[in-house]
C-alpha cells in the first residue's frame, strides 16, 4: 500500500505547478443528484474531455484541475480534499483516463465526492454505528457445521484473526454455527465505538465502504492496522467462495473479475483512510519544487 502511495506522491509532483483560479467544472459521478437516502454510484463511462490534471492548495484545501477548470462533486461543491496526498492520489485517478473516463474505476473520487456532499447526511455517530453493527452479521464470525473440511477451513483461517483482534483491543468476539450468529457483548461494541470515533469523518467514509466491502468488521480492522495486506483480507472474506471454487471449478473470466473488483475497492477504501489521516502536505514540500 504505502510503495503505490509513495509512487503517487512522486508522480505527483508534476501535478503541482499550475497557477490557482480559473473557471470551474462539474463532473459528476451520476446523471442527476442522490437523493439523501443513498450514496453515489458512479456512471459507467464519459468520453476524456480534458488534457491536463493539476492540483492547488486553496484556503478549503487541495483543489484538482481538469485543465484550466476546477473540478467540483455532484452537488456543486468545490472538489477540495484535507490532504495533499490525497488530492495527488485522486489527480492520478483522473491522469490516468484514456479516451474514455471510466467512473466506476475511480473509487477514491467517490469516496471524496460522498465525503463532500454526504449524500446520506449522516454525521460522525451515524457512521460509527452503521460500521460497528455490521460485528452482529460479520462474515468471518458465522461457521458452518458441514463439510468437515469446510469447518477447519474455518477455523484455522479466521480464529486467527478473532484472537487478533480480541487481544488488540481487548474485546470479546467469537463465532458461532447458529443462524443468529454470536451475541456480541455490549462492552465490545463500546470499545470500537470509542476506537473509531478517533477517526475523523473522511476516514470514517472510509472505513465504512470498506467494511461493506468485505462484509466483515474484523477484517476491516485487520486491513487498516495493517495486520492484514489487501490480498489477504480478501481472501478471507470470500473463504467459502474460494472453497468452492476449488471443489467446483471457476466460471472463466466471472470469478477472476469479481476478485479483482474486490482487490480494487478494498485497496481503494483502505488507502483513502491512510490518506484522509495523513498530515496536510507531503514531506515538507507545500506547492514549489
Amino acid at each position: 500500500m504505502w510503495r503505490s502511495y509513495l509512487r503517487l506522491r512522486d508522480g505527483g509532483r508534476r501535478l503541482l505547478n499550475r497557477p490557482p483560479g480559473g473557471p470551474t467544472v462539474f463532473v459528476g459521478l451520476g446523471s442527476n443528484t442522490p437523493s439523501p437516502s443513498r450514496a453515489y454510484a458512479p456512471p459507467a463511462e464519459r468520453k476524456r474531455f480534458y488534457q491536463n490534471v493539476s492540483i492547488t492548495q486553496g484556503e478549503g484545501g487541495f483543489e484538482i484541475n481538469l485543465d484550466h477548470r476546477k473540478l467540483k462533486t455532484p452537488q456543486a461543491k468545490l472538489f477540495t480534499v484535507p490532504s495533499e496526498a490525497l488530492a495527488i492520489a485522486v489527480a492520478t485517478e483522473w491522469d490516468s483516463q484514456q479516451d474514455t473516463i471510466k467512473f466506476y474505476t475511480m473509487h477514491l473520487t467517490t469516496l471524496c465526492n460522498t465525503s463532500l456532499d454526504n449524500p446520506t447526511q449522516r454525521n460522525k455517530d451515524q457512521l460509527i454505528r452503521a460500521a460497528v453493527k455490521f460485528l452482529d452479521t460479520d462474515t468471518i464470525c458465522y461457521r458452518v457445521e458441514e463439510p468437515q473440511t469446510l469447518v477447519e477451513l474455518q477455523k484455522n483461517e479466521w480464529d486467527p484473526i478473532i484472537e487478533w483482534a480480541e487481544k488488540r483491543y481487548g474485546i470479546e468476539i467469537g463465532s458461532s454455527t447458529s443462524i443468529m450468529g454470536p451475541s456480541i457483548p455490549a462492552k465490545t461494541q463500546e470499545v470500537l465505538i470509542s476506537h473509531l470515533a478517533s477517526y475523523n469523518m473522511w476516514a470514517l467514509q472510509g472505513i465504512e465502504f470498506v467494511v461493506t466491502q468485505l462484509k466483515s468488521m474484523v477484517l476491516t480492522l485487520g486491513l487498516i492496522d495493517l495486520h492484514l495486506t489487501v490480498e489477504q483480507a480478501v481472501l478471507l472474506s470470500r473463504l467459502e467462495e474460494e472453497y468452492q471454487i476449488q471443489k467446483w471449478g471457476n466460471v472463466e473470466w466471472a470469478h477472476d473479475y469479481e476478485l479483482q473488483e474486490l482487490r480494487a475497492r478494498t485497496a481503494a477504501g483502505a488507502l483513502f483512510v491512510h490518506l484522509c489521516s495523513e498530515s496536510t502536505t507531503v514531506k515538507h514540500k507545500l506547492l514549489q519544487e
